[in-house]
């Protein structure tokens, strides 16, 4: 069943729930607060054209038996939309974008108890079917907000429906879709441990999910999980070869042609770290070539966002990383001039690549504009990672930092620090 995105719906469907009327709900909630309410009221609190107060969110919850918490959220989601389309219409910045988006976040924290509750103590496809809605729905805050933001949330989610899963009743075909379910959430719930900085949580959930995938014989979510535990390796420790190639050994047979595009351009990632620049430029290529595969087979929720700009990204990344900037720049500028400042922590990220490239080609003054630019990106990020990479560029920037942009571009990026204290 999907889920309420608003707290207009969530009243409506609370009500629709409780088989009440508008008046009838008025008069319970005048009943209980001792105070008369209309039915026009309650219309215009189920239309949002009149926000509850505090007060009437906590009568609207005691009169449905649940936790004021998930009106309150609600309300200030709404709130917070409202402050966005405002913004928006006189010129309003990602930073309101983002505001909106955590407000929708903390909403989503609270909805998991009111979606369990209809599950019951048996499951079924419907069921298997709704958590996937959720996980792809929670998948999709990642695009916004950055891992100290979803971290909880995603963590939470897979707890809730590992217990969900151990404590029911189903069918083995049903127990094996559950499972792949949680190798999924633990995939979700890795990356943005990853993306905060905890990286032992994100490497438990990785091995976690790798498990689950291999116990609900899901090759392409093993796969998965092998390349996240190798993009990890290339940060914290060392380029494991080893582990990249064996990600796309696992799934190739099984994979759709986006999960083998995914699996190779971060294949090539480890190899381009590794110093391999023909390993990389061949997998490259291959994901150049298979993501524009056609497939009868329904691609996975979690292979979304893998397109042809997804794979030239992870290109002019590689080609950085090898020191080619005459091959990185023109793919990196050319992506980028399509990529959105509401996906600020990933386009951070992104521009320090290219920054790095125009330093290696001797163009200083415009790697300094550039890594200002993502540093205003990143402030207020909930990421380690472009904070992270803004000061290796910083550093190489250093020796020049007598030209005025240099010198302004390090002064934002130490702004940027200092707001992450």
């Amino acid at each position: 069943m999907r889920e309420p995105t608003s707290i207009g719906e969530l009243l409506r469907r609370l009500r629709a729930g409780a088989g009440r009327s508008q008046s009838e709900q008025a008069d319970v909630l005048s009943e209980r607060a001792g105070r008369a309410v209309t039915r026009n009221e309650v219309s215009r609190w189920e239309t949002e054209k009149r926000m509850l107060t505090p007060y009437w969110q906590q009568h609207y919850a005691d009169s449905f038996g649940i936790p004021v918490g998930i009106v309150k959220r609600a309300v200030a989601a709404a709130k917070a939309r409202r402050r966005l389309e405002q913004r928006e219409h006189h010129g309003g910045d990602d930073v309101q974008r983002r505001e909106f988006l955590g407000a929708m976040a903390g909403l989503a924290v609270t909805l998991p108890g009111v979606a369990r509750s209809e599950v019951g103590s048996r499951l079924g496809v419907g069921d298997v079917r709704m958590m996937l809605m959720r996980t792809a729905r929670l998948r999709r805050l990642d695009d916004y907000l950055g891992g100290a933001d979803t971290v909880h949330l995603y963590a939470t989610e897979l707890a809730a429906t590992t217990k969900l899963v151990r404590e029911a009743s189903c069918t083995t075909a049903v127990r094996k879709a559950c499972t792949a379910v949680i190798a999924e959430q633990a995939q979700l719930a890795g990356w943005a441990a990853f993306d905060a900085g905890m990286h032992d949580v994100a490497k438990q959930h990785y091995t976690t999910s790798f498990a689950a995938a291999k116990e609900a014989e899901d090759a392409a979510l093993a796969g998965n999980a092998l390349a996240f535990l190798a993009y990890q390796q290339v940060t914290v420790d060392k380029p494991n070869v080893e582990t990249a190639t064996a990600s796309y050994a696992i799934a190739e047979r099984q994979a759709t042609p986006k999960v083998r595009a995914l699996l190779l351009e971060r294949m090539a990632w480890t190899h381009a770290v590794a110093g391999q620049a023909d390993a990389a430029d061949r997998a490259l290529a291959e994901a150049a070539e298979v993501v524009h595969q056609r497939d009868e087979r329904p691609e996975p929720d979690w292979v979304f966002w893998v397109d042809e700009d997804e794979i030239k990204i992870m290109a002019g990344r590689c080609w950085t990383q090898l020191r080619r900037p005459l091959r990185a720049v023109p793919v990196l500028e050319d992506v980028l001039s399509r990529y959105g400042d509401t996906h600020a922590r990933d386009k951070a990220m992104y521009l320090t690549s290219l920054a790095h490239a125009y330093l290696d080609a001797g163009e200083v003054e415009q790697a300094a504009t550039i890594t200002e630019r993502a540093a205003r990106l990143a402030s207020g990020v909930g990421s380690v990672r472009p904070a992270e990479k803004i000061r290796k560029v910083v550093r190489r920037l250093k020796p020049h930092r007598s030209l005025p942009m240099v010198s302004s571009a390090i002064e934002t990026a130490g702004l940027l620090a200092t707001a992450q204290v």
